[in-house]
């Protein structure tokens, strides 16, 4: 009894919320058995024009359906692809004996796939019914009627707390050593005396009489100085800025994720050194998803592209802005500046039309990247053609889209996945350099 307990299979029931996420979900559930509610396609219908993410979701899964139906019905199990996995139907009836549209009052699809999910309870009571949807509140409804309901967890990092910062501080090191990356510029990673290293991980290195910054270099595998200079006359505040600065200057590192909450100087950072190297690029690209207030799509907006998506963008020309400000209107580079705009040089670009593209030859700012699926940012970085940079920059812990958390959006994955590659350096920026008000508000609020 116990052993046929331990192996009981289950029933997975998807909501839309999980297909738009990952359309390839439904095979994540090892041999267990994956149910769709006839709603779930219906809204599934409804999602697929467009551009965007989610749009490409629906279609891939629109298709996966097709290919594996055959000349069949869908509605009774069927075997998914594959000797290990479980079965697959598409649940039609949603006529539970409790009746969450009359529950919650109202008819809606979500109150629909509750419905679906109480039915195959009902019908199945050998087996766990479990409904899996990124929507929190339809899972606590679900849980209000007595239904099992869980995240779709694949993907998800699970010790968010423990993820890579980028930086070590190492204390009580001897003199010498630091005398010596002052004198010769480095030293041999067998001197420090610790683990190997991720690929350019920074160093705080401190001695009882002095301290230096530092990072591996995994191509000479050697520990090397990172000295602390001015980038178009933004001077480095802190030591996670210097090795913020010095990973995007790097020609070795081609990709580069920041990761820190408001004010630490992220976007500022990213923009400074994407335009101190300038010459190396045919562009500077920049962009951030659009994540619009109020429910107002971009659609609402008047005007071509460009003017529908600078509302989204001002954080950027704010940035910009700053960056041009160091100099004085009679200094050339305040009006080289003005130029790049002019000549597309410095272009804002919207994410929505980046898939299908090859960007070469580009450096690739992505702000706000914790509002991208883990897709997304994939879509995104396979993109990338020859002498092209990319940078990520966000707050994991501020998430304004509604079926992602820190433990499960784009910059997050990336970040623990990529964290060995010797083209990749990260670093979580701590300290808010923005004002003292902007420094109370993230401790205080």
């Amino acid at each position: 009894m116990t052993k046929a307990k331990a192996i009981q299979k289950k029933i997975f029931v998807l909501d839309t919320s999980v297909i738009l996420y990952n359309h390839n979900a439904i095979n994540n559930f090892d041999d267990n058995d994956v149910a769709i509610p006839i709603t779930v396609l219906e809204e599934l219908d409804n999602f697929k024009k467009g551009n965007d993410t989610k749009n490409f979701e629906a279609r891939e899964f629109i298709r996966f359906l097709d290919s594996i139906s055959g000349k069949t019905t869908m509605t009774q199990w069927r075997r998914l692809n594959g000797p290990e996995k479980g079965r697959f139907r598409v649940i039609m009836n949603e006529k539970s004996k409790k009746d969450a549209r009359g529950v919650f009052g109202e008819d809606k699809p979500d109150h629909r796939i509750l419905n679906a999910a109480l039915k195959l309870k009902e019908d199945h009571l050998d087996k766990k019914v479990i409904l899996v949807s990124k929507d929190i509140n339809l899972r606590l409804k679900a849980k209000s009627l007595n239904l099992q309901a869980e995240d779709f967890e694949t993907g998800k990092i699970k010790n968010i707390d423990s993820l890579y910062t980028g930086k070590q501080v190492i204390s009580k090191i001897g003199h010498k050593l630091i005398e010596k990356l002052y004198a010769e510029g480095f030293f041999e990673l067998e001197e420090l005396n610790i683990e190997k290293p991720v690929p350019n991980q920074y160093f705080i290195l401190k001695s009882d009489k002095a301290s230096g910054l530092a990072f591996y270099n995994p191509t000479t595998n050697r520990i090397e100085r990172v000295m602390k200079k001015p980038i178009s006359r933004i001077l480095p505040r802190n030591a996670e800025q210097v090795f913020a600065l010095h990973a995007i200057l790097n020609p070795e590192i081609k990709l580069v994720t920041l990761q820190g909450v408001a004010g630490t100087g992220k976007t500022l950072l990213s923009l400074a050194g994407a335009w101190e190297q300038r010459r190396n690029y045919k562009q500077i690209y920049l962009a951030r998803p659009i994540v619009p207030l109020s429910n107002k799509d971009i659609g609402f907006l008047p005007g071509d592209i460009k003017s529908k998506i600078n509302p989204y963008m001002e954080p950027l020309w704010d940035n910009m802005r700053y960056i041009q400000n160091q100099f004085g209107e009679q200094d050339k580079e305040f009006h080289r500046i003005n130029e790049a705009l002019d000549n597309e040089k410095l272009l804002i670009t919207p994410l929505t039309y980046i898939r299908g593209r090859s960007i070469s030859n580009v450096i690739f700012i992505i702000d706000e990247a914790q509002n991208l699926t883990p897709h997304e940012v994939k879509t995104i970085i396979t993109r990338a053609g020859e002498n092209t940079k990319i940078i990520f920059t966000g707050d994991i812990y501020q998430i304004d889209t509604p079926y992602l958390d820190s433990q499960s959006n784009g910059l997050s994955v990336l970040i623990d996945r990529i964290k060995n590659s010797p083209i990749y350096a990260n670093i979580r920026l701590e300290k808010g350099e923005r004002s003292e008000l902007a420094n109370l508000a993230n401790e205080m609020l």
